[in-house]
Order: C-alpha cells, then structure tokens, then sequence
C-alpha cells in the first residue's frame, strides 16, 4: 500500500530535485563516462564536460533569481534544459561511435536520466509562471 508522503519545503536550489538529478549525473559522467572517453580521445569531450557541469550551476542561479528577475530566471532554467539536451546528443553521438569500445548501456542510461529531468525543469518552470502569475493577480485584487 502506498503510503502518502508531503514533498519537503524547498528552502535552496540544493532541495529542487532537478539540480539533485543533474548533479549526480554530472558526478556520474565525471567519474565513469569521462575516463572512458578520454582514453578514446573523443573530440567533443571538453564541451561535454563543460556542459554536463553547467546545468546545475544553471538551475541554481535561476532559482535564486526568480523572484528578482523572473524573466531572466525563466530563460537560465531555459539554458539548464538546452543543456539537458545537449548532453543527450553527445552521450548518444559518442554511444554510436563507440559502440563495443565503451558500455553503451551506461551511455543511453544517462541520456535517459538527463532527458527525464528535462520533463521535470520545464514542469518546474510553468510551476513557477503559475505561481507567479496567482501572485500578480492577489497584488491586483489588493490595490
């Protein structure tokens, strides 16, 4: 039986799951991805890396600025989901080339996570637009 459980507050980006999961995934990359790729000297292995440490750097800086420029929070979170993508064409480029030399279980698998958690930024962000938006009209209705 399922038993119901309230989400916990979110007091900093560090409690939003999507930086949770986009910086285990860029642990994982580092740790267990990169190695591999380096020892087959894979060209594009400088921006994969680059990207895959800059989503949660992205999602962290949007949260902090939502409120004071809700514009640019909404475009950082953007990047953050760019990135997402991104990281699902190199983990997948770099799977078709190093097919056999390279699990690429391991490779698909992350591209699988970094794609779900893009469902989940871009969930957060309406979430944050709804909030946003319930908030302007209960400034409206008070004046």
């Amino acid at each position: 039986m399922y038993k119901f459980q309230p989400k916990k507050p979110i007091k900093s980006f560090r409690d939003l799951e999507v930086y949770q999961k986009t910086l285990e995934c860029a642990v994982i990359f580092s740790t267990d991805i990169k190695p591999q790729l380096a020892k087959q000297k894979y060209d594009l292995l400088e921006g994969m890396t680059n990207c895959a440490l800059s989503i949660p750097f992205y999602i962290a800086e949007s949260h902090g600025m939502r409120f004071s420029d809700f514009k640019l929070a909404v475009a950082t979170i953007e990047k953050a989901m760019q990135g997402c993508n991104k990281m699902v064409v190199y983990l997948e480029q770099a799977a078709g080339i190093y097919a056999g030399k390279i699990p690429t279980d391991m490779l698909l698998d992350i591209s699988r996570r970094y794609m779900d958690v893009r469902g989940k930024m871009w969930r957060l962000e309406k979430s944050w637009q709804k909030f946003r938006q319930s908030d302007q009209n209960l400034a409206r209705l008070k004046k």
